[in-house]
């Protein structure tokens, strides 16, 4: 973890510009196909990519019924370079519980001939950061970010 314990970050070069990598994270169709680590489905169910926007993704495994997974609303959208999404609230500012309070901080930073793509995921206190640390932040974030850069970097 980093100095802050409640902060944990993320990061990888994507040889694919951050026009292409942009596209990926906010089409949904495109989302749903690296946004949750495989073999697990994802269903977008809202990708409102404005302020106050909503983000809304469920997940399935083995075909059964799709659960929650991420309901969260944009607090800042800046496209091509950040995007900024909180757990604490949904659409249209209301607040909200989550099993998981957290605000995520999403980076596009052309690099050279491609993007450097980071993650820096605040939470409420340490306590939270590790168990969101424990349950697997950095093999669950690589393996999307892996998918993401497959998905962007291939031809077409």
């Amino acid at each position: 973890m980093p100095a802050d314990l409640s902060e944990l970050t993320i990061s990888r070069f994507i040889k694919a510009p951050p026009a292409r990598v942009w596209k990926a994270w906010s089409t949904p169709e495109h989302l749903a196909k690296w946004w949750i680590p495989a073999p697990i489905e994802c269903h977008v169910v809202k990708l409102d990519l404005r302020p106050g926007g909503g983000f809304e993704t469920r997940m399935r495994e083995g075909g059964g019924p799709f659960q929650p997974h991420v309901e969260a609303c944009f607090l800042e959208v800046a496209p091509e370079a950040r995007l900024v999404f909180t757990t604490v609230l949904t659409e249209g500012w209301h607040p909200a519980e989550p099993w998981l309070a957290l605000t995520a901080i999403i980076g596009f930073d052309a690099e050279g001939d491609g993007t450097r793509y980071s993650s820096r995921v605040l939470h409420k206190n340490t306590a939270d950061a590790r168990k969101h640390e424990d349950m697997g932040f950095h093999d669950g974030w690589g393996t999307t970010i892996a998918q993401l850069a497959a998905f962007a970097e291939a031809p077409g």
